[in-house]
């Protein structure tokens, strides 16, 4: 929930603010940067390599995760909420990742927020799926998840 608020937070005052002069300048380049390192983010999970799943959220320690069962704050925190799904008994749970967009708003030149769907197919069992709202921000190495809440 707290990652929610940061969300809203950031989102909020924006959108009660009125529109802006103009859209984003390259929102769609954006949007396909950001959907570029979620490929990549998914390809990581699908390989096994946690490292690369990682590779999409920001090293700031404020980074947070919120999922049903909490929150959980730090870059290193999350990944070791996932880490048992990367170890060899772990594997055959961990499934197939993919994401679809269902709303993509550009904030300012700096900042960007995803509403998407992930989905998880597991063999054997029917897919998981749900949504996830991340705050993205642009950092040195590119886009970089600061918030994600997914349930």
């Amino acid at each position: 929930m707290i990652g929610l608020a940061v969300v809203l937070a950031v989102a909020v005052p924006m959108s009660a603010a009125g529109p802006v002069a103009g859209p984003v300048a390259g929102a769609d380049r954006v949007h396909a940067e950001i959907m570029a390192a979620m490929a990549d983010s998914a390809a990581g999970w699908n390989a096994g390599d946690l490292d690369r799943f990682m590779r999409v959220y920001s090293d700031a320690p404020d980074t947070s995760f919120v999922a049903k069962d909490g929150l959980v704050t730090g870059k290193a925190a999350i990944a070791a909420r996932y880490r048992p799904r990367f170890t060899p008994e772990g594997a055959a749970k961990r499934g197939m990742l993919s994401f679809e967009t269902l709303r993509f708003t550009p904030i300012d030149a700096r900042h960007a927020l995803l509403v998407a769907r992930y989905r998880l197919r597991v063999a054997g069992v029917a897919d998981q799926t749900g949504p996830t709202t991340l705050l993205f921000v642009r950092e040195r190495g590119g886009w970089r998840i600061a918030a994600d809440h997914s349930s």
